[in-house]
């Protein structure tokens, strides 16, 4: 239905089922991982940064955590370079941690912060240099083909710490938080870090009411493709442990998973392919994709 079509009373019905979800969040953070077709489609963009917008007018404490696959490949390219990943993760030598720093903390960032600003917000870029708001160390994969060995994906982060400090100060005055993944070590070094992962960290930390991750699937999936609404984390390491869930969907399901039990209340994987997909999952009864429960 576009807008063209939909009459007053349309319009006012669609409001008066949107309180009650207002009225339950109003005051609750909501944290939300943007990426995937909603950053890259330009109607898709204007959707998403109204509805951010509109959530932090109803009282909502937006924070947004972007990824950018897309453009540090672009880049990548440029320079002649081909992207490689391990169990999801990009794997970082030193000229790709340059490329990823100056995509995300740069290019994107204010791209994002831009968006929602043009939109009628207030947001601020951060990095998690900035304040030195996340802290991370070097992270070896296990192999999961033998679990003595460990892989070395270059300079991707480990989270050890998140100062949840910056972002309240941010939101006490009005702001919306836009971060970037990147964590800073021990001794100043740079760590590329899965966006899903920073995202539900920042969630648990700040004891969100509801950590969105934004994708390009209608959400998780059954062995025969079916979208599944609602799910537990039991349910989930069942479909790990068979390979139904692997690849790009593994850093996703991992943070959704730790979220859910680390005080997170409800983890949403949403199609951000559908226009509007934020205002559809939090404040009407037709979600868009699969909901975890914290238990």
């Amino acid at each position: 239905m576009t807008a063209r079509l939909i009459t007053p009373s349309d319009a006012a019905a669609i409001l008066a089922e949107a309180l009650p979800y207002i009225k339950r969040f109003h005051g609750k953070t909501i944290v939300v991982k943007y990426g995937g077709n909603a950053m890259t489609d330009e109607k898709l963009k204007q959707c998403f940064a109204r509805d951010v917008v509109l959530l932090k007018l109803v009282g909502m404490n937006v924070v947004v955590v972007h990824g950018g696959g897309p453009q540090i490949e672009s880049l990548l390219g440029r320079v002649g370079k081909k992207g490689r990943f391990v169990q999801g993760l990009r794997v970082t030598d030193d000229e790709t941690m340059e490329i990823v720093e100056m995509v995300l903390g740069g290019q994107v960032n204010k791209d994002v912060v831009n968006l929602i600003n043009q939109a009628g917000g207030k947001a601020v870029g951060l990095t998690g240099k900035d304040g030195s708001f996340i802290r991370a160390r070097k992270l070896m994969l296990a192999n999961q083909d033998d679990g003595e060995d460990l892989i070395d994906v270059g300079q991707v982060g480990d989270i050890t710490q998140i100062d949840p400090s910056l972002i309240g100060h941010l939101e006490a005055g009005g702001f919306i938080p836009v971060v970037a993944p990147i964590g800073v070590g021990k001794s100043g070094e740079t760590y590329n870090i899965n966006a899903d992962v920073v995202a539900g960290k920042i969630a648990e930390i700040l004891k969100a009411e509801k950590l969105v991750l934004l994708t390009n699937t209608p959400g998780v999936l059954d062995e025969a493709g079916n979208l599944i609404t609602g799910m537990t984390p039991k349910q989930i390491d069942d479909m790990v442990t068979d390979g139904t869930l692997s690849g790009g969907m593994l850093p996703k399901i991992s943070a959704a998973l730790d979220a859910a039990r680390n005080g997170v209340k409800s983890v949403h994987i949403i199609d951000g392919r559908v226009e509007h997909a934020l205002l559809l999952e939090i404040l009407t009864d037709h979600g868009v994709g699969t909901m975890i429960k914290s238990h």
